[in-house]
């Protein structure tokens, strides 16, 4: 059946009616968005350039950082020129293909983080086989995958959403186009499309969190059992902690949107979850990693006097 919508464009309500707030929230919006590009990027550039990290640990950080780049870049640029703009209109197509890659980008993060947590696994606990589990050619299938199956579970929203009539108003409470503020605007039966963002969603989303507690059960009680000093345990838990700051950062709002029920929430709520999932966890993502990991910072003080 052929899309019978009306609508040629919504109207991107944002953070807030307050104009004279707009020209502030540019300023933070914008100085968060060059930090999370700049420090993802840094930290891309080191892992490509620097020898001392070409371990599958590192190349999956490096996917890790490219994402929270794009993921930020498919956001935040409206969300600035909304910002300046009286006229906050987005294309019914720019919608649904800003619709699209947040999806694609932050399904094939949550899947990418669980890769991340067996990494860990196979490197504490079999250190004998991490060699054959984790080679480069391993690493870089698994990488493919994730890239492959984010992107076809976004298509699915994408071109179930874009098939609904949109007869009513165009106007979106929220800070950019997602499945749940469209799906309040449709017209019709909207049950399937509710019931693949339940179902489908919420497995990506609570699928890789539970192989990545999962994971990181293994370890600790592993080395519960194994090791006996504590230095060493230490030692051990200190190179997944970065990794576990980051996965709880990015599945708490995750979780907080998706999973709970829909009635009883607030507008202020929702914008409030999505700047912290779309803004702000992606800029603390390279922060962590630079302050607790001594090998990225080695390498980028090595870049950084190479530079100068």
């Amino acid at each position: 059946m052929m899309n019978r919508t009306s609508v040629t464009e919504f109207l991107l309500l944002g953070v807030t009616d307050i104009q004279v707030l707009q020209p502030v929230l540019f300023l933070i919006f914008l100085a968060t968005y060059i930090v999370n590009v700049a420090g993802n990027a840094a930290i891309l550039m080191v892992v490509i350039s620097d020898p001392r990290l070409h371990s599958p640990m590192y190349f999956f950080l490096g996917n890790l950082s490219c994402l929270d780049i794009c993921y930020s870049t498919v956001t935040l640029p409206k969300m600035l020129e909304n910002f300046l703009s009286t006229h906050k209109a987005i294309s019914f197509l720019g919608c649904i293909s800003q619709l699209h890659f947040f999806h694609f980008l932050g399904s094939t993060e949550s899947m990418l983080l669980a890769v991340m947590g067996f990494d860990r696994f196979v490197a504490i606990c079999k250190p004998l086989r991490y060699p054959l589990f984790m080679s480069h050619q391993v690493c870089v299938q698994m990488a493919i995958t994730v890239w492959i199956i984010g992107f076809f579970h976004a298509l699915l929203h994408s071109v179930m959403t874009s098939r609904l009539n949109f007869c009513g108003s165009n106007h979106i409470h929220h800070l950019f186009c997602d499945v749940k503020p469209l799906l309040e605007l449709a017209c019709g039966n909207t049950e399937l499309n509710e019931w693949l963002l339940n179902t489908v969603t919420g497995t990506f989303a609570i699928g890789p969190f539970f192989l990545t507690l999962l994971s990181y059960s293994y370890i600790i009680i592993y080395l519960f059992f194994k090791t006996h000093s504590c230095s060493m345990l230490h030692k051990a838990l200190s190179t997944c902690v970065s990794h576990f700051m980051v996965v709880v950062l990015f599945y708490a709002p995750v979780v907080f949107t998706y999973i709970r029920p829909a009635t009883g929430s607030s507008v202020e709520q929702e914008r409030i979850i999505a700047i912290m999932y779309s803004v702000v966890t992606p800029v603390l993502n390279p922060m962590i990693y630079t302050l607790r990991n001594k090998e990225v910072k080695g390498a980028l003080r090595r870049a950084t006097s190479r530079r100068f």
